[in-house]
């Protein structure tokens, strides 16, 4: 890993500078860029000769929206292995290792073990279910309680994970979480914002450019938190060794970019849930980490848009027996509304910058 090699600056004069985490971020971020853009048309290739194709629900199912899909029909599917390899490969190269790195990527692979099966199952069988819920909570499960442990049991990391910090507040509200409640509070950083992206990803583009908005702001964030300096002026949490999560913010911001390339309108191919329940997992992971797990809210604030059209119209139409929506999640309303796909996505997007501006605002909001 060049990163280590900053640590033997009378041998190594010139990588003394690796010791800055901004200037390793940057080199991250384009690591990752370059090689999510060179190897993107290999993987696509492969992922069409072997027929993984997305499985989408036809007219009886979604009524007209099957008719503005109906391009999609032959895209590549399990686009999230080029972003994993290009973040993970970024990772090993620029970031130092250390509890809270390996914390999160192992959050990150897991779930994308757990989508890649998913996605599997779908085009295996030309079907929308894939695993069942069942399955996905006990995979979830597991992975909470794999990095529950890591990180209670890590002497850097002990102490810290147990507190709770919320937005505003300038001192934690809890010093020292028991154990149960760390569980099932991670447990639902993880699950909410894995199905809450997983919700977004349905049109080309969206769910990767609004996790490009929340990278960025989880990576300034991380920085902070890392920096005794910034985190007393802020008057946040500081946590040692957690400013490391930057260069994994700024290799999932390069590797987002890259992906956009390929799945921009006409997308070219999808993440599918090997991508987007990965995707969650690490920002989820990440933001518990930095303690601003329930400033998530803010910062993904089309995220909860989108999971809340789901929960507001099933309640609905199981109250009532009627729908708010034309369709959710909320994009599909819009464009049954005549909206253009580019238009929704453009418009998302940058509702996501405005929820990631108003999520970093509270920083200084203390």
């Amino acid at each position: 890993m060049l990163s280590y090699l900053a640590q033997y600056e009378e041998v190594f004069g010139p990588f003394r500078l690796l010791r800055f985490i901004t200037l390793r971020t940057l080199f991250a971020s384009g690591t990752s860029l370059l090689i999510g853009y060179v190897l993107g048309p290999w993987v696509i290739a492969k992922l069409r000769a072997f027929s993984f194709q997305q499985s989408l629900r036809d007219k009886s199912e979604v009524g007209k929206l099957a008719e503005l899909h109906e391009g999609k029909k032959n895209t590549p599917t399990m686009g999230g292995l080029l972003i994993c390899l290009s973040v993970t490969s970024s990772c090993l190269l620029w970031a130092q290792w250390n509890v809270w790195v390996l914390t999160a990527l192992l959050v990150y692979v897991s779930l994308t073990a757990l989508g890649f099966m998913d996605d599997f199952l779908k085009v295996s069988k030309r079907n929308s279910k894939g695993v069942s819920s069942r399955f996905k909570l006990v995979w979830q499960s597991v992975t909470t309680i794999v990095a529950l442990l890591i990180l209670v049991n890590h002497p850097e990391s002990g102490t810290h994970v147990r507190e709770l910090w919320l937005p505003f507040f300038k001192d934690a509200v809890w010093a020292s979480m028991p154990l149960w409640f760390l569980f099932i509070f991670l447990f639902f950083v993880l699950v909410g914002s894995s199905n809450a992206i997983n919700l977004t990803d349905g049109v080309d583009g969206l769910a990767i450019g609004c996790t490009i908005s929340a990278a960025l702001v989880y990576a300034v964030m991380a920085y902070a938190a890392g920096n005794a300096i910034i985190a007393d002026y802020l008057l946040i949490s500081f946590v040692p060794g957690v400013g490391e999560l930057t260069i994994i913010c700024g290799s999932l911001v390069g590797a987002g970019l890259a992906f956009l390339w390929f799945n921009t309108h006409p997308a070219e191919v999808f993440m599918g849930d090997t991508g987007s329940l990965a995707l969650g997992g690490l920002i989820g992971i990440v933001a518990f980490m930095v303690h601003q797990p329930v400033t998530l809210v803010i910062v993904g604030g089309i995220f909860v848009m989108e999971a809340m059209s789901v929960i507001l119209q099933v309640a609905s139409f199981k109250m009532t027996g009627k729908r708010i929506f034309r369709m959710a999640p909320i994009h599909h309303h819009f464009e049954l509304k005549g909206w253009a796909e580019s238009k929704v996505v453009v418009r998302f997007w940058i509702l996501s910058l405005i929820f990631a501006i108003a999520g970093l605002g509270t920083l200084k909001l203390r």
